[in-house]
């Protein structure tokens, strides 16, 4: 797989795909990510808002003649590799404190799932993808984070892994969580900071959209990040 970098930012970037995405959706996330990036088809999405990302990047199978056509030929990168999804490519290829996805979450939930496990493949690269309702990230080794008591709180292990927690409802310490065991869903924040601290890249927070300020400021400040994968 091709993995250098297209794309370097030392701000926050949103990152726009091919699914469902409103205008909210996309004022949201620049106010943390100003700058638009587009996967394939998400450029369409972008144009059809009047809006031009700085650098589309995928196999380009869904960039319409019109939209290209709009676009500065030095800002359309293909890559051609079809063993990843274009999430997947754009993880990769991007270097950046934090990524905001938009339009990746949406009726299709095999492509959702393979969204998670793009983030799992690259844990180095923070990333909120934002649902309808909800925002999704994977943990950080360890991440504090302020949320107002009685917020939802989920944790959803995509293989086993172990933690510990401050400030939740039900504490994860002394716990295995798994897909095929115990997971940790529809915990609650008990008010004030919550603390995680996870032993490997394979578990997923998710948070009520409420949060995003809270969620993107604490990715960034968290002491650690996975390593690149073979690092």
């Amino acid at each position: 797989m091709v993995n250098s970098t297209i794309v370097s930012s030392l701000e926050p970037i949103t990152l726009v795909g091919a699914g469902d995405v409103t205008p909210i959706d996309v004022s949201d996330a620049q106010r943390v990510g100003p700058r638009l990036i587009a996967a394939d088809g998400g450029a369409n999405v972008l144009c059809a808002m009047g809006l031009l990302p700085e650098a589309t990047l995928g196999d380009l199978d869904s960039l319409t003649a019109a939209t290209r056509a709009k676009l500065a030929s030095d800002t359309v990168h293909l890559i051609t590799e079809q063993e990843s999804t274009d999430f997947a490519k754009c993880l990769r290829m991007i270097s950046a404190p934090l990524i905001l996805g938009l339009g990746f979450t949406g009726t299709r939930i095999d492509h959702m799932l393979a969204c998670f496990s793009a983030l799992a493949s690259s844990p180095s690269k923070p990333c909120i993808l934002f649902a309808p309702e909800q925002l999704i990230t994977l943990c950080p080794p360890r991440l504090n984070i302020d949320l107002p008591e009685g917020m939802p709180v989920s944790l959803y292990p995509l293989a086993p892994v172990t933690g510990k927690s401050t400030g939740l409802d039900w504490p994860i310490d002394q716990l295995t969580l798994s897909p095929l065991g115990r997971i940790g869903t529809s915990n609650r924040a008990g008010g004030g900071q919550v603390a995680l601290e996870v032993s490997a890249p394979h578990l997923l927070l998710i948070l009520p959209r409420a949060a995003l300020h809270e969620l993107s400021q604490a990715l960034q400040d968290a002491p650690a990040q996975w390593p690149a994968p073979g690092e």
